[in-house]
């Protein structure tokens, strides 16, 4: 949506004033040709949007003004290599990790042209908007995290092949054994799917030439989400996926108002291997499942189906979706987010691939979701209210949880029950939030919240400690038995917490030994770690890093 200050530059002729004769000395070299500034609209909106805005901090920082008080220099470098600047200790650089508690990945792949465009639409917005009280808002939760003293001490063990120049080197975002051949699988979100053979990743299914619309750019959560295999796989050769493709690419199943774009495509793909023994994938996909998406993150990502249930459990063979507001509320739409379970978007759902009876007659609604029976609800929600659940779990008393990224105060843990609100987009955390409003800003809950029937975190921490949550597991072994283990996915900072503590779990942090040196995952990896969790067959845990490809056991 063009703004009103860039339809009046465009079209109105009108120029604003500059704040100061200083400010003009900034952005002299950036082009303001009118074929530029709408070349950088779009790549703006494409690459930038969920991130930043030209009215408010969100996950980086507000652009209005930028060009009028940095110079074009520092910006066109800052995008190609962010990581560079840390590592030179540029003040500016340091200032905004400090603040925004993550590094923004490399844009390299723009090249200069694009760029160029990009800072000619930045130009446009001349006035500087400044941060609000808000912006300032720390310490809502006390007392401050303490480290554990407890160290894991880590062996390196593989490298994913790189499926780029710049990091990401590799987009891995999940590792797990397919339940009865105990082999191992991780995904790279750009390529596919791989099978760790004797320490080494080998293409089992290569994901992009199967579906040559798949897209994922760095930065952007998409790609090959997620996946995971049938309980049954060795016999039926079933498994799903979880893929991104460019809005309006294919008629979608789930969709919204005309007046919010559809930037992205999450579909759901059931694969049939003819051969399930084989070593690379042979056979054929039907979709399940394509869902609108307003943007490029908080889509589908998460696919998993219950570990402990048994063949003839209720559970068995159903599979659960994590499905998050598609950045919808953020979009100036949150009546997507706040849906009252009658949409999938914020909703961890559950459902039947072998039935029928969905609204598209491609995989069915278990007859005991929470709201199946209910008319004008969606019967695929199992519980709503998240913002983006990018991981769900279970312990072994068979308790299902998630974590569920926030948007600028809360990363939260949650304990999940069937036909549950759990708040997004009207709650982060224990706070309230004005989805119209300041996203920043956050009030404590009136006296008669409990009318609301909200679910509150189990865990939640405040992003003066992480800036996005991300599970790991409940460690079979080593010093932290029994406790769960989590962390940043940014900075790589890990944590662990006792699920069973009364009244709530005590989080506490700790750090790693590699090679007998104690150091930060930030120190392993050198700079965003871009942190993820696997485990294999023998329930060895592994801590994993995007940044590098890297992957790492726990001993």
């Amino acid at each position: 949506m063009i703004s009103r200050l860039l339809t009046i530059l465009l079209f109105g002729g009108v120029f604003l004033a500059c704040s100061s004769k200083e400010s003009e000395k900034f952005g002299e070299d950036i082009s303001t040709a009118q074929d530029q500034i709408l070349k950088g609209k779009a790549i703006f909106e494409q690459e930038c949007s969920t991130c930043h805005n030209f009215n408010a901090n969100a996950i980086g920082p507000n652009l209005s003004g930028l060009t009028r008080q940095v110079e074009s220099s520092w910006i066109r470098d800052f995008i190609k290599n962010p990581q560079a600047k840390l590592e030179a200790q540029d003040a500016r650089a340091l200032e905004l990790l400090a603040k925004y508690k993550s590094v923004m990945p490399s844009f390299a792949h723009l090249g200069d042209e694009k760029i160029g465009s990009l800072l000619s639409y930045l130009h446009t917005f001349e006035m500087v908007i400044p941060d609000t009280d808000a912006d300032a808002v720390v310490n809502l939760i006390e007392p401050a995290i303490q480290d554990s003293g407890i160290r894991l001490e880590l062996e390196f063990v593989a490298q994913l092949p790189a499926s780029d120049t710049v990091p990401p080197m590799a987009k891995m975002t999940k590792m797990e054994p397919e339940a009865v051949s105990k082999r191992l699988f991780i995904n790279d979100q750009r390529i596919g799917l791989y099978e760790m053979i004797e320490g080494k990743p080998v293409l089992y299914m290569n994901l992009l030439q199967l579906r040559p619309d798949l897209v994922s750019k760095p930065g952007w959560a998409t790609g090959l989400g997620s996946f995971a295999f049938h309980p049954e796989f060795v016999n039926n050769g079933l498994f799903y996926t979880a893929h991104t493709e460019p809005g309006g690419t294919k008629p979608s199943d789930v969709g919204y108002t005309d007046s919010l774009q559809v930037f992205m495509q999450w579909v759901l793909t059931e694969w049939k291997a003819t051969n399930p023994a084989a070593k690379t994938f042979e056979g054929i996909g039907r979709e399940l499942l394509r869902v609108d998406n307003p943007s490029q993150a908080h889509g589908m990502q998460e696919l998993t189906f219950n570990p402990n249930a048994k063949k003839g459990d209720e559970d068995y063979g159903l599979l659960y979706i994590g499905y998050g507001d598609g950045a919808s509320a953020e979009r100036g739409f949150p009546n997507i987010a706040h849906n009252q379970a009658r949409q999938l978007y914020t909703g961890i759902l559950r459902i039947d691939p072998a039935g029928k009876n969905s609204m598209n007659g491609q995989y069915g609604i278990p007859p005991s979701n929470p709201f199946a029976k209910q008319e004008g609800k969606a019967g695929e929600v199992y519980a709503y209210g998240f913002r983006n659940p990018n991981r769900i779990f279970w312990d072994q008393e068979g308790r299902m949880y998630a974590t569920d990224i926030g948007q600028h105060t809360i990363e939260e843990l949650n304990l999940v029950q069937p036909g549950k609100f759990y708040g997004w987009p009207i709650r982060e955390g224990t706070f309230v939030i004005n989805p119209y409003g300041s996203f920043r800003k956050v009030f404590p809950l009136p006296e008669d919240d409990h009318k609301l029937g909200i679910t509150y975190p189990l865990i939640q921490m405040e992003h003066d400690e992480l800036a996005a949550i991300f599970a790991g597991y409940i460690m079979p072994y080593g010093p932290l038995k029994g406790k769960f283990l989590f962390g940043d996915i940014l900075s790589g900072r890990l944590f662990f917490a006792d699920l069973n503590q009364k009244p709530s779990p005590e989080v506490k942090s700790l750090k790693v030994i590699f090679e007998g040196k104690e150091m930060t995952m930030e120190e392993l990896v050198g700079g965003r770690v871009d942190l993820k969790f696997g485990i294999d067959a023998e329930k060895r845990v592994y801590i994993m890093s995007k940044n590098q490809g890297k992957i790492y056991r726990i001993k």
